[in-house]
């Protein structure tokens, strides 16, 4: 599996983020079915969340306003449920409905064709799906296992020893073969042995700079990963990951499109840990770059550019390496879902970032004492904000729960890292392990970890990308559930807003005013979410709304259509997603 290289994104300053302390509240926010006579009554900030599987009607309380967020807490790759948009009617039950379109933002379409990576990635995870469904595969995984459980020792190399690797060659993935790479072992670490290609070019690293290079793979970033997701199994029994840099890797991408396509930065092969096939190097390997300043091989990468990239890369592909070895080698169950081992892959770049921000706290490490992040952050959030601000623009298209890691798109893997981080925020950094332990995938493993339904997280989560923020509203009197912990988007996106000029607004949720004697018309696809404000603070009683299929009637039961709602302060208005609150305004965000 290989990790995207997104688009480039400028620095980011602004004031500092205030973290809390993580929330681990398990009571969702469920009420009675949709149908039900009961009537919503809740307080200002409070929230609930009602299942439409048999019913399509909600009764709200007058005097009041409310966000309302309708969507299909649903997917799963297994699931047989097509990434394709489902019409419905949200409103007044027999109003006449005028049609609202799915959002789409040509500003932030994905990119096309699909980059090396994506390109890579794909081929990727087929082989190694296919490997780790044979019979060949299962018998080295017995033999391993027979002989690991009799070896008393890690059997470590020595420093400076050569051994020959299988790597991929080609820079046409679909004809893609290996072949042979010879590499000399530079550093041994606690966690991480250091391989480089005897064939690298000239004028790449210093015999220093290289020892510096392993010394921060096994010393910080190892551990990142490790602390947070589990440990990886150990096929070659030598106790560490291996990190071959190798100009075979550089090689996978064509100079000629390094500017449209990108390159590799770096790749896992499931392969690696149980298939008996020749192209197996049967352990945990990380493949990344040499540095070749003039582009000797194909694009130039100087020392500089890859101690910028590849840190990120490698925490993005250490977690797929742990994930596949937790649930195919020691579980025997089958790989993680794309789309949830993606999400997981980005919320580990963001921990590199997370570390630093701690090491570093604001105005220190940073070139301007106003930015969010320090200057070491970078690397590792930048394109983790303009790919969740692509998704919020687009909630209602953008599927978090039908893609698998190797489709195209940034704006969905944005979506998928929300979801993770907000998990995470909610549930506790354990529940990650929790995810990766576990013969488990997709939504199951999600509701497993969480000790709680993936319909019930799902739509706090909707509600959470914009309660969040609410502007006028202190965060500490949204609830747990209905915020993140320790990131605050509004600021985050506010950023984004200030940094490119082909941002559409400071918040990219822009909710879509409801009348409460008319309906709309929309669409959204399943595993997204759509988002209103209903203003009832003059209605004289109770409002009755429905959230059915274009015909009045109910979806199909795999939808997991439901609305969550959320009661307003009575002064916010639709517009005020957008609205500024910068200068002296910015103490209103803490």
């Amino acid at each position: 599996m290989a990790m995207l290289a997104r688009r480039a994104w400028v620095g980011l300053t602004l004031v500092t983020i205030a973290a809390s302390g993580c929330g681990d509240s398990t009571s969702p926010n469920a009420g009675p079915e949709c149908g039900s006579a009961a009537v919503v009554t809740l307080a200002v900030n409070q929230a609930t969340t009602r299942a439409c599987g048999t019913g399509t009607l909600i009764t709200l309380s007058g005097g009041a306003k409310y966000l309302i967020v309708p969507q299909f807490a649903s997917g799963g790759l297994t699931s047989g449920i097509a990434n394709t948009l489902v019409p419905y009617v949200l409103g007044a039950p027999s109003s006449v409905a005028r049609t609202v379109a799915a959002t789409s933002f040509p500003l932030f379409a994905e990119p096309a064709p699909r980059t090396r990576q994506q390109q890579l990635d794909s081929a990727l995870r087929a082989r190694a799906t296919r490997a780790a469904s044979g019979s060949a595969w299962l018998v080295a995984m017995t033999l391993r296992s027979a002989a690991s459980s009799h070896s008393l020792a890690p059997a470590v190399p020595d420093l400076g020893s050569v051994r020959d690797f299988r790597v991929l060659v080609g820079a046409n993935i679909s004809t893609q073969t290996t072949g042979s790479a010879t590499a000399r072992l530079s550093y041994v670490g606690a966690n991480v042995l250091l391989y480089i290609d005897t064939l690298a070019p000239k004028n790449g690293f210093t015999p220093a700079q290289l020892q510096s290079f392993g010394q921060y793979f096994d010393g910080t970033l190892y551990s990142i990963v490790v602390s947070a997701f589990g440990p990886p199994s150990d096929v070659d029994g030598n106790g560490h990951v291996i990190v071959l840099l190798s100009p075979a890797v550089n090689a996978l991408s064509r100079s000629a499109t390094c500017s449209t396509e990108g390159y590799v930065a770096g790749y896992f092969s499931g392969s690696d840990l149980g298939s008996t096939g020749s192209g197996s190097n049967h352990g945990e390997i990380f493949y990344t770059l040499v540095p070749d300043p003039v582009g000797t091989v194909s694009c130039a990468h100087t020392v500089t550019n890859l101690l910028s990239t590849v840190p990120a890369t490698f925490l993005h592909e250490l977690q797929h390496l742990v994930s596949f070895s937790q649930h195919v080698v020691i579980a025997g169950g089958a790989p993680e879902e794309g789309w949830l081992d993606e999400g997981l892959s980005i919320r580990a770049e963001e921990l590199g970032s997370e570390y630093y921000e701690a090491k570093y706290p604001a105005p220190t490490g940073r070139a301007s004492p106003t930015q969010l992040f320090p200057d070491s952050s970078q690397g590792f959030i930048q394109g983790l904000l303009s790919d969740s601000y692509s998704y919020l623009l687009k909630s209602d298209t953008a599927s978090l729960t039908l893609h698998s890691d190797a489709d195209g798109g940034f704006s969905w893997r944005g979506g998928d890292w929300l979801l993770a981080h907000w998990l995470g925020d909610l549930k506790g950094k354990k529940f990650f392990t929790a995810l990766e332990q576990s013969k488990l995938t997709g939504l199951p493993n999600v509701a497993a970890a969480a000790g709680e339904s993936f319909q019930s997280l799902f739509g706090d989560f909707s509600l959470s990308v914009w309660t969040d923020s609410i502007v006028g509203v202190s965060r500490g009197a949204v609830p747990t559930r209905d915020r993140f912990q320790t990131r605050n988007l509004r600021q985050m996106y506010q950023r984004v807003f200030l940094t490119n000029n082909t941002a559409p607004r400071e918040f990219p949720v822009l909710p879509v005013a409801l009348s409460a004697t008319g309906s709309i018309a929309a669409s959204m696809y399943p595993g997204t979410a759509a988002y209103y404000i209903l203003d009832l603070t003059a209605a004289p009683g109770d409002v009755t709304i429905q959230f059915a299929s274009p015909g009045g009637g109910g979806f199909s039961a795999k939808l997991n259509s439901q609305v969550s709602i959320y009661r307003l302060p009575d002064a916010t208005t639709a517009a005020s997603a957008a609205a500024s609150w910068k200068g002296a305004n910015a103490s209103r965000y803490y």
